[in-house]
């Protein structure tokens, strides 16, 4: 999860941010709700909106977009219907009302129950293959259907793909089948795989219209409140008592299941995080910007997650340790894969800063921090930061010339361990601004003058590191004490923190009510000791290096309504003198790459990535859908081989570690294992390249 988890400052409120008058007479729940989340936004919100009529119509946007995703139920009619409320939803929270909701929500009951119909009837016939014509998959593009005739249609064709999916993946399964000899899979003629494809489809739609039928109006409810809070910025929040024990669960260091953070962005459920430590980070094929389409329980049929609520979702990923969970996953590139994980509890180990020295000519040392983590109730846990130091000084006494500090997709964490982490580069001075809203900005600092290491720093990053990630990476950067390595970060530069309504809802009419779930609000931003907001723009590397990931829209900046980018004054530093020239530094790595044939693979997929998600009309004619995923996957393939046979990095535990494990052979080999994963990664490679060129 893309938090800054353990960075809040106190709210200096002189009352609670939550506070309401006590109500008279009988007490709507959804109105008592609307009043106090919308008292604690306008009260403790880094940023509150000018709850007017432009807010109205942002809240109605979203509402609506969020509402029908793939635009399979409401008509251009019924929105229209809707409009009379665009510019009213201002008024209506003001007093607590919600006629809006209950019109919209009412009325796309009404269409979900009119379309159960049509299905049951498009399914019970063959589908004609042969015929050209193409359906667009991005909901973006999709014209909304003017009539109920043309609703109709949509459905037809979103059906048809929908069975051609599945009709594809049969005839590979087929395939395997006759090259194994298994005479009864591979004797299935086309019309029966068809049927069975239908039939599958069939079943995935009557799952999903008996979850859409038991969805209650406090369900309905709450995707309307978030359409509200998400109007102030995309991780302010408002969670549903159930989704708040989700959230809790997710934010403990001990996850029995897969181990990712998942996100329901445009109707999708996607993988946004991989656990460091986890069944997923230890399997590792599956990969934040994956999206999750069917979950099956081992070898039972999958079930689709399309249309699921997130929290229904994580339920059937969720389970007891050594259980499988086999997840049909789109990836970027468009291929469809099957990802066996078995179930496991994270091993916090994996979590924590490791390294491995790297010996090419002149021995550089290698760190990886998955996370940011601290022991905030001080009962003798580990610290990021204190851990970052050990690794530091082992790399020292074993020769390291230079250092590298990976921060690729470390989502954040404590802030207090990204000052002192980056304070052991650099003599005393500031690290990061902290700003409150209201208030003047904090200028937290390294006070120790001691520089742990004063030798060749290169930091990596890519578009999946954020918040304390970003802060290490801009203050390194701003001090010219490091040169920052790889892909443009995240650009999350805000502080969230969660409030118990229940607990600002005591006493009174309210107990009978509750629960009343949680709210999650940005209440401070953080900005670069050179004055500018990390917010939105990120970090940007000084050598930026092909990534396969960087034409997805994934960043801060892709989110709907996000903060803007903004400065304040500069914090007083004086910047490192370092013994390098960074153009020098640049124009050696831009020769490397040059003819590095991996990452010309590397840019030539992300440009065929990126006319894919562009070219988002799909064909429904079988012949060239299959042709399509061939070639993708002859790509995919192609990258995976040429990465394979590249030059191995010289790699190696530490001497220190192995001594210390000693006859722990589980130790020695999480050592030695996590020393050779490292080998054949060519953004290491060039890392290693860039710290060479700087002794």
């Amino acid at each position: 999860m893309l938090l800054a988890v353990g960075v809040l400052a106190s709210l200096k409120l002189h009352k609670s941010p939550f506070a309401i008058d006590t109500p008279t007479g009988t007490v709507d729940k959804n109105t008592v709700l609307l009043k106090v989340v919308m008292q604690g936004l306008n009260s403790a919100h880094f940023q509150p909106e000018k709850v007017d009529d432009n807010f109205s119509k942002k809240v109605f946007d979203l509402y609506m977009k969020r509402l029908d995703v793939n635009k399979k139920f409401l008509t251009e009619a019924d929105v229209t219907a809707l409009k009379k409320h665009q510019l009213a939803i201002d008024d209506q929270v003001k007093l607590g009302t919600h006629d809006f909701f209950e019109q919209a929500s009412k009325l796309y009951t009404d269409r979900v129950k009119e379309t159960e119909a049509y299905y049951k009837e498009i399914l019970a016939k063959p589908f004609d293959f042969d015929k050209e014509e193409t359906i667009e998959t991005d909901p973006d593009k999709v014209t909304r259907p003017t009539d109920k005739a043309a609703l109709k249609e949509a459905w037809r064709k979103y059906l048809k793909y929908q069975t051609l999916g599945q009709l594809s993946e049969m005839m590979d399964i087929q395939e395997k089948a006759k090259e194994r000899g298994d005479a009864k899979e591979a004797g299935k003629t086309f019309a029966q795989l068809e049927e069975e494809a239908r039939k599958k489809v069939t079943k995935t739609y009557d799952d999903f219209y008996r979850r859409q039928n038991q969805a209650t109006k406090e369900d309905q409810f709450s995707l309307y409140m978030n359409a509200i809070t998400n109007t102030y910025d995309p991780h302010t929040e408002y969670f549903a008592p159930e989704d708040k024990a989700s959230f809790d669960i997710e934010m403990t260091g001990r996850l029995e299941g897969i181990g990712a953070s998942l996100q329901e962005r445009e109707g999708q459920i996607k993988v946004a995080e991989i656990v460091p430590g986890s069944a997923s980070y230890r399997q590792g094929e599956l990969k934040a910007g994956d999206v999750i389409l069917k979950v099956a329980q081992a070898n039972q049929e999958p079930v689709s997650v399309e249309g699921m609520r997130l929290d229904n979702a994580i339920k059937m990923i969720r389970g007891k340790k050594g259980t499988e969970v086999r997840l049909t996953v789109k990836k970027p590139d468009g291929t469809i894969k099957i990802v066996p994980i078995i179930r496991e509890v994270v091993i916090l180990e994996e979590t924590y800063a490791q390294s491995a020295l790297i010996n090419e000519d002149a021995k550089v040392g290698y760190i990886r921090l998955p996370k940011f983590y601290a022991d905030f109730k001080r009962s003798g846990g580990r610290n990021s930061g204190e851990d970052v130091r050990k690794e530091v000084e082992k790399l020292k006494r074993e020769g390291a010339k230079g250092i590298i500090l990976d921060l690729r997709t470390n989502g954040g964490g404590s802030l207090s361990d990204a000052v002192e982490m980056s304070g052991l580069f650099i003599p005393q001075g500031p690290i990061v601004q902290v700003e409150t809203s209201g208030s003047q900005p904090q200028v937290l600092e390294d006070k120790d003058p001691a520089v742990q290491f004063d030798g060749p720093l290169v930091v990596m990053v890519n578009s999946f590191s954020a918040s304390a990630s970003e802060i290490v990476a801009a203050a390194l950067q701003d001090y010219n004490r490091a040169v920052i390595v790889g892909s443009p970060t995240y650009g999350k530069g805000t502080v969230q923190q969660v409030f118990d309504l229940d607990q600002a809802l005591q006493g009174g009419p309210y107990s009978a009510l509750k629960p009343f779930g949680s709210l999650k609000l940005t209440t401070q931003k953080f900005y670069r000791i050179n004055g500018g907001a990390t917010q939105l723009r990120g970090v940007t590397p000084d050598i930026t290096l092909p990534d396969f990931y960087s034409y997805l829209e994934q960043g801060e900046k892709d989110q709907d309504y996000p903060l803007p980018w903004d400065e304040i004054k500069p914090a007083r530093f004086k910047p490192w003198t370092p013994n390098w020239n960074m153009q020098s530094l640049k124009a050696k790595s831009q020769q490397r790459l040059a003819t590095n044939q991996s990452f010309k693979q590397v840019t030539q997929q992300a440009e065929r990535m990126k006319k894919r998600i562009e070219a988002s009309s799909q064909s429904l004619k079988l012949a060239t859908f299959r042709a399509d995923l061939k070639k993708n996957r002859e790509e995919t393939k192609r990258y995976e081989s040429l990465e394979k046979s590249m030059p191995s990095l010289k790699t190696s535990a530490l001497a220190t570690d192995l001594a210390t494990a000693k006859s722990d052979t589980i130790k020695v080999g999480r050592y030695n294992k996590f020393a050779k994963n490292i080998q054949k990664d060519i953004y290491v490679h060039e890392a290693v390249a860039i710290v060479k060129d700087q002794l």
